[in-house]
Parts: structure tokens; sequence; C-alpha cells
């Protein structure tokens, strides 16, 4: 069922005449261009939709790879071996936010990583090669601005060097395993050793412990 559509016109030979001229169109074809314009329009909007869910799943995935990197043929939280590559190599392997930090000895902005208010329990690993770093039980609140923890892992998972840079007498913290730069070790920190080692959040990776994440899933299920 439609309805028709009426035109009405003056007479284009003589517009003084009363004569009129009436068109009569059916809209059938005007109905089927709207529909088939809509159903194009929604078919859009579903696939647009059906890629961001797609997208945002896969990007939860990668995430979740904690032991290597696809892209990173060093990186290992098991290999304790040393790591000697050029920053040329290094430049060819890491996204460029770590490598300044890590490798040319830059400064994240202050209080940007998310990791810095973070109460996670869980592991600190170095973003470039995966070595072991840092507890979360020796993290505390410093309001620096950066990560801030008062012990490593062990006396093997940092080395130190003296940083004269900007005029100014600091000690370099840096990984134990690929040398590479960390942040700094201040003599300012909570007990029992009295340190701070303020470090860059973008050269960290942190793992939750799988051993208190077992225990909330046993947990929750006695409870529900």
């Amino acid at each position: 069922m439609f309805l028709p559509f009426i035109m009405i016109c003056l007479s284009q030979d003589n517009p003084a005449e009363p004569a009129l001229r009436i068109f009569v169109i059916s809209s059938t074809a005007i109905m089927q261009k709207f529909i088939r314009n809509s159903f194009v329009i929604l078919l859009g909007l579903a696939l647009q939709c059906c890629t961001y869910s797609q997208a945002s799943h896969n990007m939860k995935i990668t995430s979740m790879d904690s032991t290597k990197k696809a892209n990173n043929p060093v990186y290992s939280r098991n290999d304790t071996s040393k790591v000697n590559l050029s920053n040329d190599d290094w430049k060819n392997i890491l996204p460029k936010d770590i490598y300044n930090v890590a490798r040319l000895k830059g400064t994240e902005r202050p209080w940007t990583s998310p990791l810095e208010n973070s109460k996670e329990i869980g592991t600190y690993y170095c973003a470039v090669c995966g070595n072991a770093l840092f507890k979360s039980d020796t993290k505390f609140e410093s309001g620096c601005g950066w990560p801030s923890f008062y012990e490593p892992i062990s006396k093997t998972s940092v080395i130190y060097e003296d940083d004269h840079t900007y005029g100014m007498e600091r000690t370099e913290v840096m990984c134990g395993r690929c040398k590479s730069h960390l942040g700094h070790v201040f003599n300012d920190g909570p007990p029992p050793t009295g340190l701070r080692y303020c470090i860059n959040g973008v050269v960290l990776d942190f793992e939750k412990a799988k051993d208190i994440e077992k225990k909330y899933t046993e947990e929750k299920k006695n409870h529900s």
C-alpha cells in the first residue's frame, strides 16, 4: 500500500494561463531507494561494531603475553644469560618510548606511568629483556612521580653506575641482564634499606602473582 505523490505546476508555455498540469508520480521508487540506502547504512554500522569488538579482544590477548615478546628475540623471564646488543640493534627491536629511556637514558614525564600508583601484588620485570627486578611488596608511595621501590629482588637484578650528568652526583640504576637504563637510587627511602629506587615506569613490565590470583579464584568459588 502506498500513496501517490502529486506534483502541480503552471504551464510553462504561458504562465499567465490558469491551465495546470498535474503529474502523479508513484512513490514506490522513492521508498525502495530509501529502504536500500537505510539497509546499507545499518550494515556498515554493524560491521564497524564487529571490527571494533574483534580489535579490542585481540588487544587484550596481546597484553596477556607475559613470558615472550614476538618482536623481541632476547626477551625472556627464564633466561638469565647476559644480553649484549648495540643500540642500533635495540632500536630495531624496542618501541620508541622504551628505547628512548632504556638505551638513550631518557626520563619519562612524572606522574604519567599507570604503575606509579598500582597496588597490585606481583613482580616487576625489565621491559627490554624480561629480567626480574622488583617485588610489589617493596614498592612504596614516594610522591616523586615515578614508581619507587626500596629493594631489588636480588643483588644481581640491577647494577649501578655513577651519573654526573646535569651537574649532579647521582647513582644510575641499570638492568643486571641487558644494562638498560632504569632510573636512579637515592638515600631517602623507607626502612629497612633506607633506599629509594626511582624507576621509569615505561621500562617495567608487571605480572600479577599467580598464587594470589589462584587463591582469589578459589575463594570466590567457595563464596558463590
